[in-house]
């Protein structure tokens, strides 16, 4: 006769269920420091300077157009054709004479604060960047 071999079977030990842990989370306040009545005034030597609109700040850059090299300018200021104008950015800096201004593509020789114009830029410059007279 042959004999079979018995299975064997091996009941596996359960682990022990731990528990969850709660921990509480520690609310940290902070304090708050007291405003000062001026917002984002500065200190000079005869006084407190309010705060307001940087000098000479002519506008912003919306847009730049790399094929023709023109920026389109969010204005603040007038501006005119002739006037000597920085634009600086994080990575932009230079300065330059207008020579060129457009408005829906047609060439101006002025124009009012609110108005959006097209610059002609004698290097590329991006969004955000600012525009002041020099």
């Amino acid at each position: 006769m042959i004999k079979k071999k018995k299975k064997v079977v091996r009941k596996l030990k359960k682990k022990p269920v731990q528990k969850k842990r709660t921990i509480k989370k520690k609310v940290i306040r902070r304090k708050t420091a007291k405003k000062s009545p001026l917002k984002g005034a500065r200190k000079t030597a005869k006084g407190v300077k309010k705060a307001g609109k940087k000098e000479g700040v002519v506008g912003t850059i919306t847009h730049y157009f790399p094929h023709v090299q023109a920026a389109v300018i969010k204005l603040k200021a007038p501006l005119a054709v002739g006037d000597k104008v920085k634009i600086k950015g994080h990575t932009t800096d230079f300065t330059q004479v207008i020579v060129s201004m457009q408005m829906d593509r047609v060439d101006i020789s002025s124009a009012k604060p609110g108005q959006e114009i097209g610059l002609l830029v004698s290097s590329r410059v991006r969004q955000h960047d600012t525009v002041t007279k020099v």
